[in-house]
């Protein structure tokens, strides 16, 4: 069995396992704003047509220009995903026909990629670690959009996406199970946020994968692998995976072969069909693009590029472990979006990290998923959360007040201190009214005192009836200290 297989990750079939093999061939649209051979906007969302230069709707005479800010986010690219940048690239033509691709063939890279090897870290929630070997980048354009649905027999064609840079990023095929290729993606678009070279909206069409498929007994070669084109979510790519390793392993074990070819993924049935035969290179009639010279750059261009690249996903993870004290799992949750790890290093700062990260991360994150908000859309800003730990460092209020003071803040704003003060919730730290209190409830409950000291973790009922009758404003360390004195658990 190969190094990489998991047993859990194995196929049960009628005949025995199966091991699926999958590669990833992710689009990622470019943040740019023009596109990456003419000036026309690549603004999401205009009317039909409304974005297109003469150069993307394929008029006589005209020829492409390099956008060289496309050129620099593609290294930039290259260079977080850990790979060699080349310093010499070719634009090739690719040519096949489609109503939406007005010139006939597409510019794309074949033999002379912009970017070469590299790799992706993916953690799993499992604990497993998968390292997934990235064959290649390369530049091309994106075609347009055939709309189907605007007239019972016409159909239209929409360029404005045609001519947008994309990025194809092509992973070798080290992928073992649906669950390894979502968090692979995932873990993709995360680093392309963190440089800001593609935002990652797959609803929007920005970042998309064409999903390769094969399966094969454990250790043996790889099998005959079919095409799942143009999926546009992370939970499409898995039902995908999942589905067509069945419909292969179903084939096979009744005698049959896999027939090597692209395919759909519908995803109203969860369920490929087939769309045509999968083309092969010689298919396409690669050759140089006559109107574009070779792409050469400098070393020192590559390095000017790297020394301002932002610290990066697997970076942050690590000293968020070293430097914070953080556990792997929530370091993992912060460092998933940009947005949040910065609001989480901006309530961080100066503050223990321990305790705001459990504030941005149990109370803030949950907030937000129970009400279906984003980060960028948190009511309490990253000031007004480290505010309230500052509260609660200070002695000022409590865990509980905290809480309480955090929905205020929440639904109606305002500086947590101000809050604090304006109504009351000062924490009560004067030893003799608590231990005024403390009396109280010990002489109320005799039966209950004596079984605290025969059985100390009773203790925590005391502390309890304490909170409640001071309406949680009393020390929660006050109040332990005195209960063990006066129960003689000291």
């Amino acid at each position: 069995m190969d190094a990489k297989t998991e047993k859990s990750n194995l196929i049960e079939g009628a005949t025995g396992e199966w091991e699926v093999v999958i590669g990833m061939e992710v689009h990622a649209q470019v943040t740019s704003n023009a596109k990456l051979f003419s000036g026309a906007s690549t603004a999401f969302g205009g009317d039909p047509n409304s974005h297109v230069s003469l150069v993307d709707a394929a008029m006589p005479g005209m020829l492409p220009v390099i956008n060289e800010f496309c050129v620099a986010q593609a290294v930039r690219t290259g260079l977080g995903l850990k790979a060699a940048i080349n310093l010499y690239s070719v634009f090739d033509r690719k040519n096949y026909f489609y109503p939406d691709l007005p010139q006939g063939y597409q510019i794309s890279q074949y033999k002379n990629p912009i970017v070469g090897e590299g790799e992706v870290i993916v953690d799993l929630l499992s604990g497993e670690r998968v390292v997934v070997g990235i064959e290649r980048l390369h530049l091309e354009q994106d075609a347009g959009k055939s709309l189907h649905d605007q007239h019972p027999q016409n159909s239209y064609v929409d360029l404005n996406r045609s001519g947008v840079a994309l990025m194809e990023i092509v992973s070798k095929p080290d992928l073992r199970s649906s669950e390894q290729a979502r968090a692979y993606v995932s873990k993709l678009r995360t680093i392309l946020r963190y440089l800001g070279t593609c935002d990652g909206n797959m609803e929007e069409g920005s970042l998309r994968a064409d999903v390769n498929v094969s399966v094969r007994r454990p250790g043996d070669a790889f099998g005959t692998r079919c095409e799942i084109k143009n999926v546009n979510s992370i939970r499409f790519i898995g039902q995908s995976i999942e589905y067509e390793a069945r419909r292969q392993i179903e084939i096979l074990e009744t005698g049959g072969e896999i027939i090597q070819e692209t395919r759909l993924f519908d995803a109203k049935t969860g369920e490929t069909r087939s769309m045509r035969s999968k083309e092969e290179a010689h298919d396409y009639r690669y050759f140089p693009d006559p109107d574009l010279l070779p792409l050469e750059l400098t070393q020192n261009y590559v390095d000017g590029l790297a020394a301002d690249l932002p610290e990066l996903p697997d970076e942050k993870r690590a000293r968020f472990i070293a430097d914070y004290g953080l556990t792997p799992y929530d370091a993992d949750v912060l460092v998933a979006e940009r947005e949040s790890v910065d609001y989480f290093e901006a309530v961080a700062a100066g503050r223990d990290a321990k305790q705001a990260a459990n504030w941005v991360i149990n109370e803030l994150f949950g907030r937000l998923n129970k009400e279906g908000l984003n980060i960028l859309d948190s009511p309490i800003s990253a000031d007004q959360l480290g505010g309230i730990v500052d509260l609660i460092k200070a002695g000022t209020i409590s865990g509980k007040i905290a809480k309480d003071v955090f929905d205020i803040v929440w639904t109606e704003g305002g500086d947590p201190a101000e809050i604090v003060e304006a109504r009351g919730l000062k924490q009560v730290t004067d030893v003799g009214r608590i231990e005024k209190t403390v009396d109280e409830i010990i002489a109320a409950n005799p039966e209950k005192l004596a079984q605290a000291k025969e059985k100390p973790a009773l203790i925590g009922w005391f502390v309890g009836q304490v909170m409640k009758a001071t309406g949680g404003k009393a020390s929660p360390q006050a109040v332990n200290e005195l209960l063990k004195s006066k129960l003689g658990l000291e």
